[in-house]
Parts: structure tokens; sequence; C-alpha cells
């Protein structure tokens, strides 16, 4: 029985994680440290609870006993860590966080591998940290690509990466690294880009498209990203980062269209706000390393992916209702209100 220890497992991409690996192995034992933040979220594996290999624990990866103590009960063969702050619009209102969670964070978890031993540290990293591209520039990044770092939050994760091979390099802990695109699916919380889209339309509310909405992304979906982080925890080499790509780039104004025109809603609910600053213009990942030294293709279309992703968010209105309603009406209002043209 392997024993895996998820950090921030309640999130949009490590419950989608976990719920892949004990749906695809049967010899997992995963358990799940999640701080619960506002965008932890229980309800994200409520369909799992009671699995008895499944443990959820609630606390933060930078409290070095409560993480010392999982590792002196469970033993954990692999770490995974997702956890992180992630939404760049609070990163510039709140750096302080970020640095404390993804540079520390990241750190305090390392420092128990390195007391405990491990088998492999996985580190989930962004292309965010390689900084941004012309969007008519033909150059992709590479895992070799320089950091170059825009905003609080992607200068948070090229600080954690290092931090991450530091400890590969000085203290010998046996890591990965995988930088990846956009991700969209299921459970993702509703105040990035595709699910406050998706919601707010479904309200009839306006969707707020920086005024730069030419920019673009790389987008995966989520299952896609599981597999990959999947296939590096067994095949990939100690030391190397990877990244994730697909090479399907989409604008935000495309986004946008895709989701008024599946949902038939007007062209009018877009409105359009002011940059934040830093506002990268375009991320594109070159991935052949991983396709092949690994073997991982994409399988989702985009396509068919995203009309899923979004009729997934129609059909499940008490998911994020709810989630709309606690925490995120205040920060929503505030925020956008501010950029407003």
């Amino acid at each position: 029985m392997r024993t895996i220890l998820v950090t921030g497992g309640c999130g949009f991409i490590g419950s989608n994680f976990i719920r892949y690996m004990l749906d695809k192995y049967d010899d997992v034992f995963i358990i799940n440290l999640d701080a619960l933040t506002y965008c932890g979220n229980l309800d994200n594996l409520s369909d799992i609870n009671g699995i008895n290999r499944y443990k959820f624990i609630q606390g933060d990866i930078g409290d070095f006993e409560l993480v010392s103590s999982i590792f002196q009960e469970f033993k954990p063969d692999i770490v995974v860590n997702f956890a992180a702050e992630s939404h760049n619009d609070r990163a510039v209102l709140n750096p302080r966080i970020f640095l404390e969670t993804n540079v520390l964070g990241t750190q305090n978890l390392l420092e128990v591998c390195k007391k405990f031993g491990i088998k492999r540290f996985h580190h989930i990293s962004t292309c965010e940290v390689f900084g941004d591209l012309d969007l008519n520039d033909s150059n992709i990044f590479t895992e070799s690509s320089p950091y170059k770092p825009r905003t609080p939050y992607n200068a948070s994760k090229a600080a954690a990466d290092h931090v991450v091979r530091v400890y590969y390099h000085t203290f010998g802990v046996p890591i990965t690294i995988s930088n990846c695109g956009n991700n969209y699916g299921h459970y993702q919380y509703p105040e990035k880009l595709i699910p406050l889209f998706v919601t707010n339309a479904l309200e009839d509310k306006s969707l707020p498209l920086f005024k730069s909405s030419q920019n673009k992304r790389e987008w995966v979906y989520v299952l896609d990203h599981c597999a990959a982080v999947d296939l590096i925890l067994q095949h990939g080499k100690v030391g190397e980062s990877y990244n994730i790509g697909t090479g399907v780039e989409k604008s935000i104004e495309e986004i946008a269209a895709i989701i008024l025109k599946t949902l038939n809603k007007p062209e009018t609910l877009k409105q359009y706000v002011q940059d934040r600053p830093g506002h990268d213009r375009r991320y594109a990942l070159e991935w052949s390393k991983i396709k092949n030294e690994l073997g991982w293709a994409p399988k989702i279309n985009f396509e068919e992916g995203i009309v899923e992703t979004i009729l997934w968010y129609k059909n499940n209105p008490d998911w994020w209702k709810k989630l709309k309603n606690r925490s995120f009406k205040d920060y929503y209002d505030n925020y956008y209100s501010k950029l407003k043209l």
C-alpha cells in the first residue's frame, strides 16, 4: 500500500487528484492535509468520505509539529504539494499571505521530509513563474526558461520552486516539479475565470473582462493534469521539472464567447474593467519532455471539455451558490467595482 500525503487536497486540482488516484488504484492510501481557507471546500470530496483509504486532516502546511506528527503516524511515501494561495487578484491586495503559504509553507514541508525521509516530494508549480510572452511571439516556455515573475503570486511560486530545488541539491530530498498551464474543470472555486464567468452568466450578472481581453492562456483539463502528475510520480526523474502543456491557447474574449454561446446568454453581459497590475499577456509551454520521456499527452479535447465543464456548473448550483454567498460576494463587489471603466 502506497501512502501519499496530498496538501491542499480540498482545493480544485487537489481534490480532483485525490479522486483520480483513489479511482485508479486499489493500493493507495491518501492523507489530505488542508487548512480549509476560503477556497478549501470539504464538499469537493463529499463523495469519498468514509472510504477507508482516505483520511482528512485539517491543518496548515506551515505547522511543523502537525506535519511531523502526520509523518510519525502515517509514514507517507510520497508528498504531492498542491497547497497554495493562487489567485493573482488577491495577491495584489495581500502579497504577504502568498509568501507565507507558498514559500515558507513549502519550505516547512521540505524540512519535515528531510527529517523523516521520503521517496518523492512532488511540487505543483505554474507556467507563470517564467513571466509572460508577447501575444505574437513564436517562442514558448521550456523547462530551462529563465524565471521572470511579474506579480506577487508569480514571485511566490517562483521562490517556492527555487526552495524545492535547494532541498534536492543541498539536502538530497528526492523532488520533482511540474509547471502547468491554466486548469479548468469541476470544483474550481468561482473566483477564477471560467467558473466566475459561468456562474455570473447563469445569474444574469456581468462578466468582468480585463481591458486586455485578447491576452491568452494555455488551457489544460484538470484530469489530464492529474494523469500527468501520476506519471511523474511513477516515472519522472528525481531532480527534474516537467511542463504540463497542451498547445491550446484561448483568449479571455474567446472564453467569454464560448460560455455565453453555450448558455444562450447575450453578449451584453460582457463588461470591461481595468487590467490588474502586472497583467501577463500570454503563457505557453513547450511540453515535449513529458510527452517523449513519460508518454503523456492530453486526452480531453478542449471544445468538448469546456462545454462539459460549463454544463457541470449549470447542473450543480448548490455547490457554487453557497461559496459565492459565503465569502466571495464582498470580495467580488469591492475588487471589480474599483476596476470598472
